[in-house]
């Protein structure tokens, strides 16, 4: 019900614009969130938007912003100025109760990931 896509190769100081787009039904109640996974590392909060309000972890600020549009049923993350350290595959998530915040296991729905990778 969640898919990814906008992932691919960039190189450091690149942008690249993730979507996630839902269908089956309608998120636009729900809180959706960016995680991602780097090989070999945990899964970890990116961002995620809540209502009106959005929060990233430490070391996406001012580099990425989370959006939505809700007559597309699409959630987008923006990602500037892209370090090799971002390189990870990226996952949407939406949580049906806006209480999973920077927790992924509290997220209901999953998107199937899309690849990033950042060259130096």
């Amino acid at each position: 019900q969640l898919q990814a896509s906008g992932g691919g190769l960039v190189q450091a100081g690149g942008s690249l614009r993730l979507s996630c787009a839902a269908s089956g039904r309608t998120f636009s109640s729900y809180a959706m969130g960016w995680f991602r996974q780097a090989p070999g590392k945990e899964r970890e909060f990116v961002a995620y938007m809540s209502g009106g309000s959005t929060y990233y972890t430490n070391s996406v600020k001012g580099r990425f912003t989370i959006s939505r549009n809700n007559a597309k049923n699409t959630v987008y993350l923006q990602m500037n100025s892209l370090k090799p350290e971002d390189t990870a595959v990226y996952y949407c998530a939406a949580d049906r109760d806006n209480g999973g915040g920077r927790i992924w296991g509290l997220y209901d729905y999953w998107g199937q990931g899309t690849l990033v990778t950042v060259s130096s």
